[in-house]
Formats: C-alpha cells, sequence, structure tokens
C-alpha cells in the first residue's frame, strides 16, 4: 500500500479591530443509523411515510411498554466505529437524559453517557492541496432520535409526527481538532464518505439523516497549540454550540459570522457565554436559543428498562473481517496500481459507486486513459443531465471498449468523442458504431501522404513561411485532419507532414 504523507493546513487566522485571532473548533455529528427498523422497536424507519404511519408503542412511550435493543443497530455503530479506528468498547450502557419536548412523548431520551459504545478514534481531513487535517474522534454513543413538529400547517396548533421518533442515532463527537470553516466542511463530507463505504449511514443531509452541532470559540495565535500541550481547556476561548446544521454551506457560513461575534464581544472588553445558537442564513447570523446545559441538568442516570450492553470480542472480530476497502485505502491502491494523481484518486474515490464504475472500467487497461474518460467525459455528460453514476446509460464495459479502440488506434481521440456520444445516447457497441458509421481512424500512410501532398499542393505560400518557422507546420495537420474528417491518425500525420517540409 503506498504511504500518503500530509502536510497539516495552516488555522484560519480572522484580523479583528486591534488583533488577529484564530478559530477552534468542535463538532458533535448527528447520523441516522441504516436500519429498517428502530433502535429500540420494530417499527420501519422508511423516510417519507404518512405521519405517525411508522409509530410503535414503545415509540410512542405508552405505559408498561419496555424496550428491547435492535443487534443490528449496535453492529452498525460498531461497523463505523471501526472505521474510524476506533476503540470498540465491550461494555458499554444506555442512561436517560431528561427533558421535554413535544415530539419527545416519554419526556427524555435514551442515549450514551458514561459508558459510550465507541471510544477514541480518528479522521484524516483532506484538503485538496496537499494538506490534511488529522481529526480526533472522543467518543460515538447511540440515542434515540426525536419526533418532528410542524408548526406551518396551521395558524393556531402545531402537530407532532412521531415516524422519527425512535430512529438510532450515532453522535459522533470530535476533540476541538478543526480550524476553520472549510476544514468543517470537509470532515463532514469525509465522515459522510465513510459511513456511505460502510453502509452505516445514507449521509442524506437534506432529509436530516446526517446533521452536525457545531462548537465555535476562537483563540490567540499560540494559545490552540498550548492546548494541545498541556490538554488544557483554559487556554482556549468559551465556546457556543450552533444547533442542528444540516448544510456543508451554511456550517461554513455559520462558523465565519459567529466567530467574527465573538472577536467583536471579546475585543470591546466583554466576555463570551457559553450557550446554544441557531443560524439564520437570510439574516447571516446567529441567534440565542437557550444558555448551554451541562450534564446535570439533563438529571442522566441509567436506564432502569436496560441492562448494560456486553459484546463479545469475537463479534467485533468477525465484523471487522467483514468490513469494505475504506475510502483512504482505496485511494492509495488506485494511486499506487493505475498510476493515477492525487486529485484524480479523489474524485474517483469520492464514493463506492463511482469507485466500483471506473475500477471495472480500468481493468486490464491503462489506468491514466480510463480515468480521464470516467472524469472529464462520463461525469461531465452525467453532470450535464443531472444523473447519478448509477444510472449512467455507458456501462463500465462500453466505456472500456472505447478505451481499447483508442489504445489500438482503431479511432483517434476526437472520435472517440463522437462515439462516446452515440453510445450514451443510443446504447449501441462502440466497435458496431465504429464499423457502421465509417469511423474508423485511417492508417494507411500512403493514403495520409496523398492527402499531405495535396495540402502542400495547393498552399505554396503556407509552405514557404512553415520551411522558415516550423512551428507552423501544424497547419498542414490540421488540414489534412479536416480532409480526412479527423480519421487520420494523428501521430502519422505528423510524421508525414515534417517530413514533407523538412521540419
Amino acid at each position: 500500500m503506498l504511504d500518503l504523507t500530509y502536510e497539516t493546513p495552516k488555522p484560519k487566522r480572522i484580523a479583528g479591530a486591534k488583533e488577529d485571532w484564530e478559530l477552534v473548533i468542535g463538532m458533535e455529528v448527528h447520523a441516522q443509523v441504516s436500519s429498517n427498523a428502530k433502535l429500540f422497536s420494530g417499527a420501519s424507519t422508511l423516510f417519507g411515510s404518512e405521519p405517525n404511519s411508522n409509530v410503535a408503542f414503545v415509540d410512542a412511550a405508552m405505559p408498561g411498554m419496555l424496550p428491547v435493543i435492535n443487534e443490528y443497530c449496535i453492529e452498525q455503530a460498531v461497523r463505523t466505529g471501526l472505521g474510524l479506528k476506533a476503540q470498540i468498547n465491550l461494555k458499554s450502557a444506555f442512561d436517560r437524559k431528561n427533558y421535554f419536548y413535544p415530539d419527545q412523548p416519554a419526556g427524555y431520551q435514551i442515549s450514551q453517557l458514561y459508558e459510550p459504545i465507541v471510544g477514541e478514534g480518528e479522521v484524516l481531513v483532506e484538503m485538496g492541496d496537499g494538506t490534511a487535517r488529522l481529526v480526533r474522534v472522543e467518543r460515538i454513543h447511540m440515542e434515540q432520535d426525536a419526533g418532528k413538529s410542524i408548526h406551518d400547517m396551521d395558524p393556531d396548533s402545531s402537530f407532532v409526527d412521531l415516524n422519527r421518533a425512535g430512529v438510532c442515532l450515532m453522535e459522533i463527537v470530535s476533540r476541538p481538532d478543526i480550524r476553520g470553516p472549510e476544514e468543517a466542511a470537509a470532515y463532514i463530507l469525509k465522515l459522510r464518505q465513510i459511513m456511505r463505504y460502510l453502509g452505516t449511514c445514507d449521509g442524506d443531509m437534506q432529509n436530516g439523516n446526517l446533521r452536525a452541532d457545531v462548537n465555535v470559540s476562537v483563540c490567540r495565535p499560540g494559545d490552540y497549540e498550548r492546548y494541545r500541550e498541556t490538554g488544557d481547556f483554559g487556554h482556549l476561548g468559551t465556546r457556543c454550540e450552533i444547533k442542528n446544521m444540516n448544510s456543508t454551506r451554511f456550517i461554513q457560513q455559520a462558523i465565519e459570522v459567529e466567530a467574527r461575534r465573538q472577536i467583536a464581544i471579546l475585543e470591546a472588553g466583554g466576555t463570551v457565554d457559553q450557550e446554544t445558537r441557531g443560524f439564520d442564513p437570510v439574516k447571516g447570523e446567529t441567534r440565542t436559543q437557550r444558555s448551554k446545559e451541562e450534564a446535570h441538568d439533563y438529571r442522566y442516570f441509567p436506564d432502569p428498562d436496560l441492562l448494560p450492553l456486553e459484546i463479545e470480542q469475537g463479534w467485533v472480530d468477525d465484523i471487522a473481517a467483514r468490513l469494505p476497502e475504506l475510502p483512504d485505502a482505496k485511494k492509495a491502491r488506485f494511486i499506487n496500481d493505475f498510476g493515477l494523481s492525487d486529485y484524480d484518486a479523489s474524485v474517483l474515490t469520492a464514493d463506492l459507486d463511482s469507485a466500483g464504475y471506473f475500477e471495472a472500467t480500468a481493468q486490464g487497461r491503462e489506468g491514466k486513459m480510463a480515468a480521464n474518460w470516467v472524469i472529464n467525459e462520463l461525469f461531465g455528460r452525467l453532470k450535464k443531465d443531472d444523473s447519478d453514476i448509477t444510472d449512467s446509460p455507458v456501462s463500465p464495459g462500453q466505456l472500456g471498449a472505447i478505451v481499447d479502440l483508442i489504445a489500438s488506434d482503431a479511432i483517434s481521440g476526437k472520435i472517440a468523442k463522437d462515439v462516446f456520444e452515440i453510445c450514451y445516447t443510443t446504447g449501441r457497441d462502440p466497435a458496431e458504431i465504429v464499423e457502421t458509421e465509417g469511423m474508423k481512424q485511417v492508417t494507411d500512410t500512403g493514403a495520409i501522404e496523398a492527402a499531405v501532398d495535396e495540402i502542400i499542393a495547393a498552399n505554396p505560400d503556407q509552405v514557404a513561411k512553415a520551411r522558415e518557422n516550423p512551428k507552423l507546420a501544424g497547419w498542414f495537420v490540421g488540414q489534412v485532419m479536416k480532409a480526412t474528417g479527423g480519421k487520420a491518425n494523428p501521430k502519422a500525420v505528423n510524421q508525414i507532414v515534417a517530413a514533407k517540409l523538412g521540419a
């Protein structure tokens, strides 16, 4: 496996009215577990169902109903932890987190405070410029999601949909290692990529299946390094939490806005209050929602209806043995095996379907050429049609056949684009297209030489100029390609033109 090394990016620095400040960001990412049933009931997790149609008695907190742990949800959490190179805790426990919301009928949430299922891990966040931030994951704990309150259906009433109540969430808590808005967005996208590879969360931010609470603070240059040396959070500023963010664009905007708000307070001699805030993207501001609660405010205690969860190392090892190849490893292999650039490998491994398509196309072929056709031609055409790789009308075998035709000099790269377009719109076989449409490349040097002679004879003035300035020979090459309908072998044309002109 290729060893990939990166430089650490510089922290985001913001100029205040009086001095420079640096950003410190930690994130709590809530990822909905991909499971057909909820964490403690057999009710469906299907999105978009009729309101309150996917609700079991446990989800509605009916008297006497007891939760039963969904083993598959536990397996998904373990799989996620292994994908983040994290410690899997063989013993964990569920606690009650007490607070009242109308869409949480029990008046408490079952979560994990004291003994989470997953301990410390890490995520390598690449920034696309040769730098990468290693973000430490503090823990992953499991908890129930709440329902949904709906306030815009009636001017006098609010409604509650409990379809989401009880759905299993993984809360992935990072250390305050993220140092800028772009890094925060990249961290979310990297987590989503890993979980999609693992099949543990679909990462759909639009539907709320992946959302984040973003903790933002500012400090003076050098203070963060002192925190890392000592572990003393006193070197860092007071953090504010921006709640329920489900857009990487808004996350970046909110961080920038909140940081500048805190800097203005500090430079005016004030103090930042620790609190939960919401982001208004229309007004471009964060607003107070409530003072930040501490653990004791929620009156946590072990859930009396659930025994501590104990799992066996052998079960964890079996899950680890069945893990798929993860994004970093796949990217390194693509660079190593197919000779791809870091950028091309990143694009192709961005999601599992794209990686699979490329690998099937490149099998037994020149990797760089296959990558160019997948990224530039296929991805470009799919983007134009607003389509996904899974909907591609061109199969990996068909695209590979086009690459083969170019490699064998049967067609030129220019003609190949015409073949691709016909294949994309009709589904026809590339070799059949070339044959029946008369698109085969002319490699007969006699025929090419005759075309060159004709062009030279018809343009004596241009010949004289080209003999004085050999760079002008390209004009003759273009004329020959035009005369042959683009079918002449470009390499042969260049060689014959150069010989005829004495260039």
